[in-house]
């Protein structure tokens, strides 16, 4: 049985993306994704997948959710989370990657949160991350980092276990 994992960059305010993009362009980030994801399945609405700048992520099994179409290369498809879970039963861990649709439907049957937490509001968001109930939640790993060259706000590593 897989474990459910969301996995974000999410502002004060739970922003996560404006016009279809990443609010936030953070390396270590993008390299924490990369190093959590890789070699597991990663489940994605049809925006996030079109928004990814090379299409489907290398060395990850790719599945898109999608009510009408049906060909995103080098993807499978599904029409719903119901449908891409029940074809991932032996899978140790599955992370839920996007969009904001797609982490509502998800988040009551989330076991595990990875979210780098971005200390910032920013102006412009239209996507956001599902408000959740921390007391639901206990932190089971914290990094916290400041603002460097490459990075415009201090931010946290955090992983949060849903309480039994």
């Amino acid at each position: 049985m897989y474990k459910l994992a969301l996995i974000a960059a999410i502002a004060r305010n739970n922003a996560i993306g404006f016009e279809n993009r990443l609010i936030y362009w953070l390396p270590n980030d993008l390299k924490r994704f990369k190093a959590l994801t890789t070699g597991h399945t990663i489940i994605m609405g049809s925006n996030t997948f079109r928004s990814l700048p090379k299409g489907a992520l290398p060395n990850r099994r790719n599945i898109v959710l999608s009510r009408k179409e049906s060909s995103f290369p080098g993807a499978e498809t599904f029409h719903t989370l119901e449908d891409a879970l029940a074809n991932c039963s032996n899978e140790e861990i599955v992370y839920i990657i996007g969009g904001e649709m797609l982490y509502r439907t998800a988040m009551p049957l989330a076991d595990i949160l990875c979210l780098t937490e971005v200390d910032d509001t920013p102006e412009n968001a239209d996507a956001f991350f599902p408000e959740f109930n921390r007391r639901e939640w206990e932190v089971i790993e914290k990094e916290q980092f400041g603002k460097d060259e490459k990075h415009s706000f201090d931010y946290s590593f955090v992983t949060y276990a849903r309480r039994s």
